[in-house]
């Protein structure tokens, strides 16, 4: 009985413990500046340094965008400094007034409701094929690829059959030219270049060094120099009746430029791909193209999607450079207009630039988004 009475007794929960908040320092705001900004002397200090460099650079950026700008106005003269506004802010009265040109270049006045059917048109099967769960994407694809370019060329460029009558290619122009360049040249340098790539790893020599010294010499040479070849001496090439069109040149240049730095981002992808699915595929007896298409290509192009959005981000701010060869981009629309001594003032060219920085962000920054999501649901999908 005094061994029991030693026996310390126990006691068995019934009910669950109550449940008790995580620290306040781990979670929300709090937690997530702890994790995020402060998480080390290290980051502290750049923390620091970047709001400092914000605090510096963002007061002036935004007086002059924004408080100190002037929206509206038939000339230069509201644009110019007074006793009112010592420190003239952007000129958006010029940008307001050429916004036309911009757009569009020398196009027709009468016929530009024909390019924003053709923006309409593409902005329908960009957002088709970019909608990952929309219904039938293989209509859409067929809609980009097949009825979109045909679509896009009776719209820009004319067919009087149907009473549109012919626009030459050197009345197109700003964002014009610019959407047009850099979607042939997003569209083509993909497959061009998964062709390329392949060639480069292919068993024929003949194929192989093809795809080798192609790839080399066009990576080898800048932008500016393929557009020059292009421009001046594909037409050599071709009989006169047949000479291409300066903005087809331009096309073809950037289209085999963009092409092979997309065969190296494609090959770094198939040579991420694991020997075993190789081996995988000719077990179950798959040809070569069955195989590359089933089986190896989408891992492949799954694996290095960052790097082909990045050419394509880079291959659409090249294509500023086509005003070398006198096509009137975006840019080149801006350089045109900030020279009219109607609106000659010291904030004008400024402005335009900001104009075209600010575009150029938003297209950027929209195909990096989405490829960061299109990354983010295939990571999700792969831990199902």
């Amino acid at each position: 009985m005094a061994a029991m009475a030693d026996t310390p007794v126990l006691y068995v929960r019934t009910a669950p413990a109550e449940k008790l908040p995580p620290p306040v320092a781990s979670t929300g705001f709090v937690g997530w500046l702890r994790a995020s900004l402060f998480s080390s002397a290290g980051n502290t200090i750049l923390t620091l340094a970047c709001a400092a460099l914000i605090l510096w650079v963002a007061p002036p950026l935004l007086r002059f965008l924004v408080i100190d700008a002037v929206w509206s106005g038939p000339n230069r003269e509201v644009c110019l400094a007074s006793a009112a506004r010592p420190e003239p802010g952007a000129c958006w009265a010029f940008v307001r007034v050429w916004l036309s040109y911009f757009i569009y270049g020398f196009y027709p006045i009468a016929a530009r409701w024909r390019v924003d059917l053709f923006f309409a048109a593409l902005a329908f099967g960009i957002g088709w094929l970019g909608w990952l769960s929309a219904p039938r994407r293989d209509v859409g694809a067929l809609y980009f690829f097949a009825v979109l370019p045909v679509l896009s060329f009776v719209l820009l460029y004319g067919f009087p059959a149907i009473g549109l009558p012919t626009v030459a290619t050197n009345l197109w122009g700003g964002v014009l030219v610019t959407i047009v360049v850099a979607t042939v040249g997003i569209v083509a340098s993909l497959p061009i270049g998964i062709l390329l790539a392949l060639g480069r790893r292919s068993e024929l020599p003949a194929v192989r060094w093809f795809a080798i010294g192609f790839i080399e010499f066009v990576r080898g040479v800048p932008l500016i120099t393929v557009l020059f070849m292009a421009s001046v001496m594909l037409p050599l090439f071709v009989p006169q009746q047949l000479e291409p069109d300066k903005l087809l040149r331009a096309l073809i240049g950037v289209a085999l430029f963009a092409s092979a730095y997309m065969a190296e981002v494609v090959r770094g992808g198939l040579a991420a791909v694991p020997r075993g699915q190789y081996e995988a595929a000719r077990a179950l007896a798959l040809t070569y193209w069955r195989m590359m298409g089933l089986v190896i290509l989408p891992q492949a192009l799954r694996a290095t999607l960052p790097n082909i959005v990045n050419t394509f981000i880079g291959l659409f701010k090249d294509t500023t450079l086509v005003f070398v060869v006198g096509i009137f981009d975006f840019l080149r629309t801006i350089e045109a207009a900030r020279g009219d001594p109607k609106w000659a003032t010291p904030v004008t060219a400024t402005t335009g630039y900001a104009f075209a920085a600010l575009f150029y962000f938003v297209c950027c920054y929209g195909m990096s988004r989405y490829a960061r999501s299109v990354e983010a649901r295939l990571s999700r999908s792969d831990r199902r």
